[in-house]
């Protein structure tokens, strides 16, 4: 997903941080200084396969979080995960709840679970849902930006 370089980012969601990358590292040196301390022999290469191991999963973990859980609101674009909506379609942002079998923004058959919605009226009569993890910090974002 690209962006231009210049245009003023009003809200941004990363979807995941890096630490969960260190978990795996973490468990593993934990699980060395235990093998250490409880045999005069450690597991020297087990354990480093098993923070290797940990790290490749957490890696594949973070790297979808970031790509199918990021929002972003630009002055001209909303990007929510794969799916990104141009803000010149956008007619209202409401504060109702969207009816039942709105299509949720990002791809998705339901907005994330610990995610909040914001229900956007576009141009062609049609409600859709936003999300992000702090919905009114959106609703506002998405004020600022289709109001002004």
């Amino acid at each position: 997903m690209k962006h231009a370089v210049d245009e003023q980012v009003y809200y941004e969601e990363a979807g995941s941080g890096a630490a969960p990358l260190l978990w795996g590292p973490g468990f593993a040196v934990v699980g060395f200084l235990l093998d250490l301390y409880a045999t005069s022999r450690p597991h020297t290469i087990a354990w480093l396969l098993v923070g290797i191991v940990l790290f490749l999963c957490a890696a594949v973990w973070v790297y979808g979080r970031r790509r199918f859980m990021s929002v972003r609101v630009t002055a001209t674009r909303l990007s929510q995960g794969g799916e990104t909506l141009e803000l010149d379609r956008v007619v209202e942002v409401c504060d109702e709840d969207a009816a039942v079998g709105s299509r949720v923004l990002g791809g998705g058959f339901t907005t994330p679970r610990k995610y909040g919605e914001v229900t956007l009226r576009l141009d062609d009569g049609s409600r859709v849902l936003a999300w992000a993890r702090d919905a009114q910090q959106l609703r506002t974002a998405l004020r600022r930006v289709t109001e002004a």
